[in-house]
């Protein structure tokens, strides 16, 4: 029964490593669409992040989001896969920032 369960577990991470990089690409997605709603949502509709939270769609519970009210910023994150921001910009409304963009905020 043991070597069942381990037949199943490395099975399991094969398929995990076999398709990292779709996994990858569906969660930046994600994060970038999750940022970009409740970016506008909160500083375009003025509603606060927990109510901002609700108009997304079902399964996007796997993302995280934080906001920086000073700089009226939403960063929306999946752990250890992917993480994008989006940006309140006067006369643009929320737009998603560039890689470029966002290493420059962390420095």
């Amino acid at each position: 029964m043991l070597w069942l369960v381990l037949a199943l577990l490395v099975v399991a991470i094969v398929g995990v490593l076999w398709n990292l990089a779709a996994i990858r690409s569906y969660t930046n997605v994600g994060s970038a669409y999750s940022a970009r709603v409740v970016c506008s949502c909160r500083y375009v509709g003025g509603r606060d992040l927990t109510d901002c939270e609700k108009d997304l769609e079902p399964g996007m519970e796997v993302v995280s989001l934080s906001d920086d009210e000073e700089a009226k910023r939403v960063t929306a994150y999946v752990p250890l896969l992917a993480e994008q921001k989006a940006e309140f910009r006067e006369g643009y409304g929320c737009v998603l920032l560039s890689k470029e963009e966002r290493e420059a905020l962390e420095e």
